[in-house]
Protein backbone atom coordinates (compact mmCIF):
# COMPACT_ATOMS: atom_id res chain seq x y z
CA UNK A 1 0.00 0.00 0.00
CA UNK A 2 1.31 3.22 -1.12
CA UNK A 3 2.32 5.56 1.67
CA UNK A 4 1.79 9.41 1.96
CA UNK A 5 4.48 12.14 2.21
CA UNK A 6 4.23 15.14 4.16
CA UNK A 7 5.11 17.81 1.69
CA UNK A 8 1.69 19.53 1.84
CA UNK A 9 -0.64 19.82 4.81
CA UNK A 10 -3.90 19.41 2.63
CA UNK A 11 -2.00 16.61 -0.06
CA UNK A 12 -0.83 14.46 2.94
CA UNK A 13 -4.76 14.37 4.56
CA UNK A 14 -6.06 13.75 1.70
CA UNK A 15 -3.87 11.11 0.80
CA UNK A 16 -3.54 9.46 4.03
CA UNK A 17 -7.69 9.36 4.62
CA UNK A 18 -8.74 8.01 0.87
CA UNK A 19 -6.81 4.99 1.87
CA UNK A 20 -6.27 4.40 5.49
CA UNK A 21 -8.32 1.35 6.74
CA UNK A 22 -11.26 3.07 9.36
CA UNK A 23 -10.94 1.02 11.79
CA UNK A 24 -8.07 2.32 13.01
CA UNK A 25 -9.68 6.25 12.73
CA UNK A 26 -11.47 6.07 16.60
CA UNK A 27 -7.55 4.94 17.90
CA UNK A 28 -5.85 7.64 15.62
CA UNK A 29 -8.28 10.29 17.52
CA UNK A 30 -8.46 9.02 21.10
CA UNK A 31 -4.70 8.44 21.45
CA UNK A 32 -4.13 11.92 19.82
CA UNK A 33 -6.93 13.50 22.44
CA UNK A 34 -5.81 11.89 25.28
CA UNK A 35 -1.68 11.32 24.26
CA UNK A 36 -1.57 8.91 26.56
CA UNK A 37 -1.95 4.71 25.65
CA UNK A 38 -3.53 3.57 28.61
CA UNK A 39 -6.00 6.77 28.77
CA UNK A 40 -7.42 6.33 25.13
CA UNK A 41 -7.74 2.00 25.68
CA UNK A 42 -10.13 3.19 28.42
CA UNK A 43 -11.96 5.70 26.02
CA UNK A 44 -12.23 3.31 23.79
CA UNK A 45 -13.40 0.34 26.07
CA UNK A 46 -10.55 -1.44 24.15
CA UNK A 47 -7.22 -3.15 25.83
CA UNK A 48 -3.93 -1.57 26.22
CA UNK A 49 -1.99 -4.06 23.62
CA UNK A 50 -4.89 -3.00 21.48
CA UNK A 51 -4.41 0.75 21.14
CA UNK A 52 -0.41 -0.53 20.80
CA UNK A 53 -1.16 -2.48 17.94
CA UNK A 54 -3.44 0.01 16.16
CA UNK A 55 -1.01 2.89 17.00
CA UNK A 56 1.90 0.78 15.71
CA UNK A 57 -0.25 0.37 12.33
CA UNK A 58 -0.42 3.84 12.34
CA UNK A 59 2.90 4.97 12.60
CA UNK A 60 3.82 1.63 9.82
CA UNK A 61 1.19 3.52 7.17
CA UNK A 62 2.24 6.67 7.40
CA UNK A 63 5.86 5.94 7.82
CA UNK A 64 6.05 8.74 10.29
CA UNK A 65 7.05 8.20 14.57
CA UNK A 66 3.43 10.08 15.10
CA UNK A 67 2.27 11.66 18.72
CA UNK A 68 5.98 12.83 19.07
CA UNK A 69 7.49 16.33 18.66
CA UNK A 70 8.62 16.24 15.21
CA UNK A 71 5.40 14.46 13.36
CA UNK A 72 3.26 15.87 11.46
CA UNK A 73 -0.20 14.27 13.41
CA UNK A 74 -1.77 18.17 13.67
CA UNK A 75 -1.85 17.83 9.72
CA UNK A 76 -3.98 14.19 10.26
CA UNK A 77 -6.19 14.21 13.07
CA UNK A 78 -8.91 17.16 11.71
CA UNK A 79 -9.50 15.06 8.57
CA UNK A 80 -9.50 11.84 10.97
CA UNK A 81 -11.73 13.68 12.84
CA UNK A 82 -14.11 14.58 9.85
CA UNK A 83 -13.91 10.89 8.51
CA UNK A 84 -15.00 9.45 11.92
CA UNK A 85 -17.95 12.00 12.04
CA UNK A 86 -18.85 11.36 8.84
CA UNK A 87 -19.27 7.33 9.63
CA UNK A 88 -20.82 8.16 12.47
CA UNK A 89 -23.91 10.52 10.32
CA UNK A 90 -24.11 7.22 8.38
CA UNK A 91 -22.74 9.23 5.24
CA UNK A 92 -21.30 5.79 3.63
CA UNK A 93 -23.96 3.79 3.76
CA UNK A 94 -27.57 3.45 1.87
CA UNK A 95 -30.64 5.54 2.86
CA UNK A 96 -33.07 3.46 1.70
CA UNK A 97 -34.43 -0.06 2.35
CA UNK A 98 -38.23 -1.27 1.48
CA UNK A 99 -38.35 -4.29 3.56
CA UNK A 100 -41.56 -5.40 1.66
CA UNK A 101 -39.82 -5.86 -1.76
CA UNK A 102 -36.51 -7.07 -0.17
CA UNK A 103 -34.81 -10.48 -1.45
CA UNK A 104 -32.10 -10.04 1.03
CA UNK A 105 -30.87 -12.53 3.51
CA UNK A 106 -30.30 -11.35 6.80
CA UNK A 107 -27.58 -12.98 9.08
CA UNK A 108 -28.28 -12.74 12.85
CA UNK A 109 -25.48 -14.31 15.22
CA UNK A 110 -27.01 -16.66 18.01
CA UNK A 111 -26.12 -18.81 20.61
CA UNK A 112 -28.99 -22.00 21.22
CA UNK A 113 -30.45 -20.91 23.62
CA UNK A 114 -31.11 -17.32 21.18
CA UNK A 115 -32.58 -19.36 18.71
CA UNK A 116 -35.18 -20.50 21.28
CA UNK A 117 -35.73 -17.38 22.61
CA UNK A 118 -35.85 -15.13 19.29
CA UNK A 119 -36.59 -17.01 16.24
CA UNK A 120 -39.92 -17.92 15.99
CA UNK A 121 -41.14 -14.20 16.55
CA UNK A 122 -38.80 -13.12 14.15
CA UNK A 123 -39.46 -15.12 11.50
CA UNK A 124 -43.09 -14.55 11.93
CA UNK A 125 -42.78 -10.53 11.83
CA UNK A 126 -40.42 -11.16 8.57
CA UNK A 127 -43.16 -13.48 6.89
CA UNK A 128 -45.71 -10.14 7.61
CA UNK A 129 -43.35 -7.39 6.82
CA UNK A 130 -40.30 -8.85 4.68
CA UNK A 131 -41.86 -11.87 3.11
CA UNK A 132 -39.45 -12.50 0.58
CA UNK A 133 -36.49 -11.85 2.97
CA UNK A 134 -34.62 -15.16 4.12
CA UNK A 135 -32.95 -15.04 7.47
CA UNK A 136 -29.52 -16.82 8.35
CA UNK A 137 -28.57 -17.86 12.21
CA UNK A 138 -24.85 -18.06 12.87
CA UNK A 139 -22.86 -19.99 15.66
CA UNK A 140 -19.32 -18.47 16.05
CA UNK A 141 -16.78 -17.47 18.27
CA UNK A 142 -16.63 -13.87 19.89
CA UNK A 143 -13.54 -13.37 16.99
CA UNK A 144 -15.78 -14.53 14.09
CA UNK A 145 -18.69 -12.74 15.52
CA UNK A 146 -16.68 -9.31 15.85
CA UNK A 147 -14.85 -9.58 12.42
CA UNK A 148 -18.39 -10.57 10.96
CA UNK A 149 -20.41 -7.24 11.77
CA UNK A 150 -17.17 -4.90 11.05
CA UNK A 151 -17.38 -6.70 7.28
CA UNK A 152 -21.20 -6.34 7.05
CA UNK A 153 -21.33 -10.74 6.85
CA UNK A 154 -23.69 -10.74 9.79
CA UNK A 155 -25.83 -8.16 11.00
CA UNK A 156 -26.98 -7.94 14.07
CA UNK A 157 -25.94 -10.06 17.07
CA UNK A 158 -28.72 -10.64 19.76
CA UNK A 159 -28.07 -12.16 22.99
CA UNK A 160 -26.05 -12.02 25.72
CA UNK A 161 -22.62 -11.21 23.93
CA UNK A 162 -20.58 -9.35 27.21
CA UNK A 163 -17.31 -9.11 24.57
CA UNK A 164 -19.06 -6.83 22.09
CA UNK A 165 -17.98 -4.23 23.68
CA UNK A 166 -15.70 -0.64 22.58
CA UNK A 167 -16.29 2.08 20.63
CA UNK A 168 -16.73 0.31 17.29
CA UNK A 169 -19.98 -1.11 18.56
CA UNK A 170 -23.33 -0.13 19.82
CA UNK A 171 -25.73 -2.28 21.67
CA UNK A 172 -29.56 -1.73 23.13
CA UNK A 173 -30.83 -4.18 26.03
CA UNK A 174 -33.59 -5.83 24.47
CA UNK A 175 -34.98 -7.46 28.65
CA UNK A 176 -33.03 -9.53 30.92
CA UNK A 177 -33.25 -13.09 31.59
CA UNK A 178 -33.00 -15.58 34.74
CA UNK A 179 -32.47 -19.03 35.38
CA UNK A 180 -34.66 -22.06 36.24
CA UNK A 181 -34.37 -25.64 37.23
CA UNK A 182 -35.47 -28.04 35.31
CA UNK A 183 -36.83 -31.89 36.32
CA UNK A 184 -38.95 -35.00 35.48
CA UNK A 185 -42.46 -34.71 36.36
CA UNK A 186 -42.47 -37.50 38.05
CA UNK A 187 -38.88 -36.93 40.13
CA UNK A 188 -38.77 -37.41 43.87
CA UNK A 189 -38.91 -33.61 44.77
CA UNK A 190 -41.54 -32.87 41.78
CA UNK A 191 -44.56 -30.60 43.73
CA UNK A 192 -42.16 -29.35 46.41
CA UNK A 193 -39.85 -26.45 46.99
CA UNK A 194 -36.37 -27.31 45.70
CA UNK A 195 -34.11 -26.47 48.90
CA UNK A 196 -30.14 -26.24 48.60
CA UNK A 197 -29.93 -29.40 50.68
CA UNK A 198 -31.84 -31.44 47.59
CA UNK A 199 -30.19 -29.15 45.33
CA UNK A 200 -27.40 -30.58 46.32
CA UNK A 201 -28.61 -34.22 46.76
CA UNK A 202 -29.35 -34.89 43.21
CA UNK A 203 -26.91 -35.07 40.23
CA UNK A 204 -27.17 -32.39 38.04
CA UNK A 205 -26.87 -32.22 33.76
CA UNK A 206 -24.57 -29.51 33.43
CA UNK A 207 -24.66 -27.62 29.75
CA UNK A 208 -21.50 -26.19 28.60
CA UNK A 209 -22.86 -24.51 25.89
CA UNK A 210 -20.91 -21.97 23.33
CA UNK A 211 -23.28 -19.22 24.26
CA UNK A 212 -21.97 -17.00 27.18
CA UNK A 213 -25.00 -16.71 29.56
CA UNK A 214 -24.08 -20.26 31.26
CA UNK A 215 -20.72 -18.97 32.46
CA UNK A 216 -23.19 -16.48 34.25
CA UNK A 217 -24.27 -19.42 36.21
CA UNK A 218 -21.20 -21.36 36.95
CA UNK A 219 -18.74 -18.05 37.76
CA UNK A 220 -21.76 -17.37 40.27
CA UNK A 221 -21.90 -20.89 41.92
CA UNK A 222 -18.17 -21.01 42.21
CA UNK A 223 -18.00 -17.18 44.26
CA UNK A 224 -21.09 -18.64 46.75
CA UNK A 225 -18.84 -22.31 46.82
CA UNK A 226 -22.35 -24.20 45.68
CA UNK A 227 -20.93 -27.55 44.64
CA UNK A 228 -22.91 -29.52 42.69
CA UNK A 229 -22.72 -32.80 41.07
CA UNK A 230 -22.15 -32.99 37.60
CA UNK A 231 -23.28 -36.18 36.78
CA UNK A 232 -23.58 -34.99 33.36
CA UNK A 233 -21.49 -32.26 30.99
CA UNK A 234 -22.87 -31.72 27.69
CA UNK A 235 -22.45 -28.84 25.43
CA UNK A 236 -26.09 -28.89 24.17
CA UNK A 237 -29.41 -27.87 25.44
CA UNK A 238 -31.51 -29.96 22.90
CA UNK A 239 -30.94 -33.09 24.22
CA UNK A 240 -32.01 -32.11 27.95
CA UNK A 241 -35.63 -33.07 27.59
CA UNK A 242 -34.91 -36.61 27.20
CA UNK A 243 -32.28 -36.90 29.07
CA UNK A 244 -34.38 -35.65 32.62
CA UNK A 245 -37.08 -37.60 31.64
CA UNK A 246 -35.45 -40.78 32.48
CA UNK A 247 -33.32 -39.71 35.26
CA UNK A 248 -33.25 -37.82 38.47
CA UNK A 249 -31.26 -35.55 37.18
CA UNK A 250 -31.44 -31.32 37.67
CA UNK A 251 -30.69 -29.05 35.03
CA UNK A 252 -30.42 -25.20 35.19
CA UNK A 253 -31.07 -23.13 32.55
CA UNK A 254 -32.14 -20.10 31.27
CA UNK A 255 -35.74 -19.81 31.99
CA UNK A 256 -36.87 -19.32 28.34
CA UNK A 257 -35.16 -22.84 27.72
CA UNK A 258 -37.15 -23.89 30.65
CA UNK A 259 -40.61 -22.71 29.61
CA UNK A 260 -40.01 -23.59 25.84
CA UNK A 261 -39.34 -27.32 27.22
CA UNK A 262 -42.05 -27.76 29.46
CA UNK A 263 -44.31 -26.68 26.90
CA UNK A 264 -43.58 -29.15 24.38
CA UNK A 265 -42.87 -31.92 26.79
CA UNK A 266 -45.41 -33.26 29.34
CA UNK A 267 -42.70 -35.38 30.93
CA UNK A 268 -41.03 -32.51 32.11
CA UNK A 269 -41.59 -29.61 35.09
CA UNK A 270 -39.87 -26.38 36.53
CA UNK A 271 -38.99 -25.22 40.35
CA UNK A 272 -37.50 -22.70 41.29
CA UNK A 273 -33.62 -22.68 42.26
CA UNK A 274 -32.73 -22.69 46.25
CA UNK A 275 -30.70 -19.66 45.88
CA UNK A 276 -30.58 -16.22 44.51
CA UNK A 277 -29.11 -16.48 41.06
CA UNK A 278 -28.08 -13.47 39.23
CA UNK A 279 -29.92 -11.85 35.88
CA UNK A 280 -28.64 -10.85 32.74
CA UNK A 281 -29.36 -8.88 30.06
CA UNK A 282 -30.28 -9.96 26.67
CA UNK A 283 -29.09 -7.41 23.62
CA UNK A 284 -28.36 -6.52 20.16
CA UNK A 285 -25.54 -5.47 18.89
CA UNK A 286 -24.23 -3.62 15.53
CA UNK A 287 -21.47 -2.50 14.62
CA UNK A 288 -21.35 1.35 14.19
CA UNK A 289 -20.17 1.35 10.61
CA UNK A 290 -23.93 0.30 10.01
CA UNK A 291 -25.46 2.70 12.55
CA UNK A 292 -27.29 4.32 10.18
CA UNK A 293 -27.78 1.96 7.03
CA UNK A 294 -31.45 1.84 6.22
CA UNK A 295 -31.79 -1.79 5.94
CA UNK A 296 -29.88 -2.65 9.53
CA UNK A 297 -31.78 0.25 10.97
CA UNK A 298 -34.91 -2.02 10.21
CA UNK A 299 -34.29 -5.23 11.35
CA UNK A 300 -33.47 -3.22 14.73
CA UNK A 301 -36.44 -1.83 14.79
CA UNK A 302 -38.23 -5.33 14.46
CA UNK A 303 -36.00 -7.13 17.02
CA UNK A 304 -36.67 -4.23 19.25
CA UNK A 305 -40.31 -3.84 19.15
CA UNK A 306 -40.93 -8.17 19.32
CA UNK A 307 -38.36 -8.03 22.37
CA UNK A 308 -38.29 -5.82 25.42
CA UNK A 309 -39.88 -5.42 29.13
CA UNK A 310 -43.33 -4.81 27.50
CA UNK A 311 -43.62 -7.83 25.40
CA UNK A 312 -41.39 -10.50 27.70
CA UNK A 313 -43.73 -13.53 26.92
CA UNK A 314 -42.02 -15.70 29.77
CA UNK A 315 -43.04 -15.82 32.97
CA UNK A 316 -41.59 -13.93 35.73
Amino acid sequence: MPRATIDDDDAFRHACMNDLDLNLIPYLVAIEETRNVSRAAERLGVSQPRVSTALGRLREYFNDPLFVRTSRTIALVPAAREALARIERGLLDRQHFDPAASTETFSIALSNVGEIVFLPRLLQALAKEAPHANLRSVSASHGDVERGLEAGDIDLAVGYFPDLRGNNFFQQRLFSHRFICLMRRDHPFAGEPLTLERFLEYGHAVVRAEGRSQEILENHLDRERVRRRAVLETPHFMSLPFILSRTDLIATVPHAIGFAYVGEHASITLAEPPLALPRFDLKQHWHRKFHNDARTVWLRGVVASLFNDELDEWPK
